[in-house]
Parts: structure tokens; sequence; C-alpha cells
């Protein structure tokens, strides 16, 4: 997989997670970013990890704009993730 494509499956993800939300019930002008731990499939020596949860928060602020998108974040590789998945992502947000 090439970083664009692993970068594809991160922005992939954030959408994901709005649609959960929205199936909850949740506005989404409601919802502040507060942080993100992404796990990305990386194979021994590569170090883009943070390349590919740029994708993941630049889309969050394109999205919800600085003051609500800005969260910690931190982005490590894992040697294997669940069903091969390029990555895995989880996410804290306050609903205000």
């Amino acid at each position: 997989m090439t970083v664009e494509e692993a970068q594809a499956a991160a922005r992939l993800v954030a959408l994901a997670m709005l649609g959960s939300l929205k199936r909850a019930g949740v506005e989404l002008e409601r919802v502040s970013w507060v942080r993100v731990f992404g796990m990305v499939n990386a194979a021994p020596g590569w170090n883009g990890m943070a390349q590919v949860m740029n994708a993941f928060s630049n889309l969050v602020l394109e999205l919800f704009g600085p003051e609500r998108g800005a969260h910690a974040r931190s982005a490590m590789g894992a040697a294997e993730l669940p069903f091969d998945v390029p990555v895995e992502i989880e996410a804290e947000v306050e609903i205000g």
C-alpha cells in the first residue's frame, strides 16, 4: 500500500466516525475533537506514521475548524492490525 492509499484510508476512518456519531443522534455542530490515537500498519524500518495520520487530522480540522477540530494526537506503527487494515484510529470527542 502506498502512503497516499493509507492516507485515504485514514480519511475514510474519520468519515466513518462522523457517521457513527450521526447514527447515535449527535449533532455534529456540538462536537469538539479532544484526542486521537492512530495505529498504522507498518513494515519494519518505515517511519511515515505521522504522514498517514496527518490526513485524518487535516480532514477533521477542515471540517470542524481550528476551534473545534484541534486535538492532541499520537501516531504509532504496528507490525499487524486486525483484518490487515492499514489504520486503526480511536478518538475522544466532547459533545457540548
